[in-house]
């Protein structure tokens, strides 16, 4: 029990560490406290632009899908108003 609990926690530690930038952290020492604040704010850069991706795409899919009911939507109107 204890083996699989250190072995999926050093698994998990090594994942963590190969988080990708564009910026350079490898100038700083693996685990001083710069090297963290770069890694962080590299992780959070990659979240906030997977969540504007994801907002983006769902606007998009939204007003393609909403544009198609608002057009039936004008038309019975127009048909029942008589214009």
């Amino acid at each position: 029990m204890i083996k699989t609990i250190l072995i999926a926690f050093i698994f998990v530690f090594y994942i963590s560490q190969k988080v990708y930038s564009k910026e350079n952290c490898s100038d700083f020492k693996k685990f001083s406290l710069d090297y963290m604040k770069c890694k962080a704010n590299s992780a959070k850069n990659k979240a906030v632009s997977a969540g504007k991706n994801f907002i983006t795409d769902t606007k998009e899919f939204q007003n393609k899908e909403w544009s198609n009911e608002k057009e039936k939507i004008n038309k019975i109107k127009k048909k029942t108003i008589g214009e």
